[in-house]
Formats: C-alpha cells, structure tokens, sequence
C-alpha cells in the first residue's frame, strides 16, 4: 500500500490481435507473454491488488494460474477493435467500485520487459501531492529530427532542416517517448478526464530502452525473446 492509498494495476489482455494471434498467450522465454507482465505486478509491493481484465476464458484461466485475480469478464463491446483502452479503464473502475482515492496501475501485457523496479519507481512519483499520474517513457532510439513526411515526388530536398543537416547526432536535443509500459493515475484523476489525459500534474518516469520493447508484430515478439535469452533487460 502506498501512503494508504490502495494500489490496483490493471492488466488488459482481450482474445482478439490481429497482427499477432493469441498473442496474449504466446510462450515467451517459457511462458505466455501475459505472464511477465502478472509476475511483474506481484512482485512490486507497493501493488495490492494484480487485476486482468479479458473477455477470453482461457486468458481467464492463465491469469489465475499464474496468481491474478479475474473478477469480471470484459463485454464484447469492450473487446473489439473500437473499444479504446481508455474504456476499458473506466469499466474497469466501475466493475471494482474503486475509491477515488485509490491507484489505478495500467500495465500492458505487450511490454513484458517491464519490471518490478519499473513499476516501484512509478508509484513513487505519486507520492507527490502534485501529482495525479505517471506515465513510461524511453529515450528515443534515433532522434526524430531526422524524421520527415516525404512528398509525392520522394524529392529530399525540405527533408532535414538547414540547421540540423551538418549537426552530429551526439549534438543534438535528447528527446524521449511513450513506451506504453506503464500508466499509473489516481482514480480521481481517472473519474474527471475519462481518459489517461496528459497535463502538468502528469509525470513521466524513464525507463532503460532495453526494458521498453512493446510487442505488436513478431519481429517485436522475437526482439523480445533475443533480449530476455541474452540477459539484456537488466
């Protein structure tokens, strides 16, 4: 429990995917991708309660195997494409009778590089009486300032700015972003935006790239799998 504020992170993992099938389920590095992710919100103390919200009985049944708890099965209008994750988070707050004084804890089975200390670290951050929300962040893994839309002619000539074209990449601004690993508002927060609305009483807390793989595609799933079986998530 943090400061007595009850903590509940929230584990969203429907049946439906349809870059990568199952892919809740999917073994990774020995278990299935939504097991990381559960074993990680147990082992965070600060967390009372590891809650997956799924409309699949058989997610049902892994997330019980592995130690979370299913009290509700998602409806089927919460778990197609149009449902947006923000929905299910207010349902979910619902379906718990959550006070607004507790800790809703977002954790995405897609990032299963995320850890224990990942999530401490968020939590803590809330401590701030100024602050209602933490979200994930990394460094970006190239800067996006060279990055451009290209025009139908694929002509390069607009495409970097004059006054970053002769500048090293070292010597550029350090910019950072979401990496969907971790979203921690208050519940009253939640209960007045509706949505993990973004303002200055929302921080961010950074995370190493290592632990910031979020799984969409298989190139994603197998990246993931080369990380945990070399050791570099640490």
């Amino acid at each position: 429990m943090l400061e007595g504020k009850r903590v509940i992170a929230l584990i969203p993992a429907r049946s439906g995917s349809k870059r990568l099938k199952n892919k809740n389920l999917l073994d990774l590095a020995g278990k299935p991708l939504i097991a990381w992710t559960i074993e990680a919100a147990l082992n965070t103390i600060e967390v009372d309660d590891v809650i997956v919200s799924t409309d699949s009985h058989e997610i049902k049944n892994v997330a019980l195997k592995f130690g979370a708890k299913v009290p509700f099965l998602r409806p089927d209008s919460l778990a197609n494409d149009n449902a947006s994750t923000d929905d299910v988070l207010m349902h979910a707050i619902a379906e718990l009778q959550l006070s607004p004084s507790d800790i809703l804890v977002l954790l995405q089975p897609t990032s299963p590089l995320r850890n224990s200390y990942d999530i401490k670290h968020a939590l803590l951050e809330l401590n701030d009486i100024n602050c209602d929300g933490v979200v994930s962040l990394c460094e970006c893994e190239h800067s996006p300032l060279w990055s451009n839309t290209l025009p139908k002619s694929k002509t390069m000539g607009a495409f970097i700015r004059a006054e970053i074209a002769s500048k090293r990449s070292q010597d550029l601004p350090l910019y950072y972003r979401l990496n969907g690993a971790i979203y921690a508002y208050k519940v009253s927060f939640l209960n007045e935006h509706k949505s993990r609305f973004y303002s200055d009483k929302v921080k961010a807390t950074v995370m190493p790239v290592n632990r910031s793989v979020d799984i969409d595609n298989l190139l994603d799933f197998k990246f993931a799998g080369f990380l945990f079986n070399s050791e570099e998530v640490s």
